[in-house]
């Protein structure tokens, strides 16, 4: 009999609470709800101005959630140039899956802000996402580890890593949305 152990993940904390800390954290919280908003109602011109021009999308596979780009297979690994052409097609008729749009509505929750390094922020937040489409509806739920940074004292995304808590994407047959 072969027994399994659950990888642990390391333990994350949050900043001190501050007063500057509570308006850091504040602001993320609300850098994230616009961009669900904004995906949410499909204005991904909109949903782009949210990230550096250096940024970098990644959503690892089901059974590789700690899986380099650099090493392994994942689903997305988009600089910024890709996410442009991941918009362009998926607001024109050549994305299939998406043509007509799917309703969404993401949640995002227990946002946290656990390092400030100079211009640099970084953050977690869980994230749940209900897709709708053909009279079915398909949850997709996981983590995000995020990097921003402020540009002309704005904050703005510039690496987002998109861990899918799901074990396979099987009863969903793709991932076709910006998760």
């Amino acid at each position: 009999m072969t027994t399994q152990t659950a990888q642990v993940p390391p333990p994350v904390s949050g900043l001190a609470a501050t007063p500057e800390s509570l308006l850091l954290q504040h602001e993320v919280e609300q850098l994230l709800y616009l961009e669900a908003r904004l995906l949410d109602d499909w204005n991904l011109d909109g949903w782009l101005t949210l990230y550096t021009e250096d940024a970098r999308y990644v959503v690892p596979t089901t059974d590789l959630p700690d899986g380099d780009p650099e090493s392994d297979l994942v689903f997305i690994d988009d600089d910024y140039t890709r996410m442009v052409a991941r918009t362009v097609r998926l607001q024109s008729r050549h994305a299939h899956r998406e043509y007509p749009w799917s309703r969404t509505r993401r949640f995002i929750s227990n946002v946290m802000v656990t390092v400030v390094d100079g211009d640099e922020i970084e953050a977690t937040a869980y994230v749940a996402v209900w897709r709708f489409r053909a009279g079915e509806s398909s949850p997709y739920v996981g983590r995000y580890d995020m990097r921003m940074r402020r540009v002309g004292g704005t904050l703005r995304l510039c690496h987002k890593r998109a861990i899918l808590d799901l074990e396979e994407l099987s009863d969903h047959g793709a991932l076709s949305i910006i998760f």
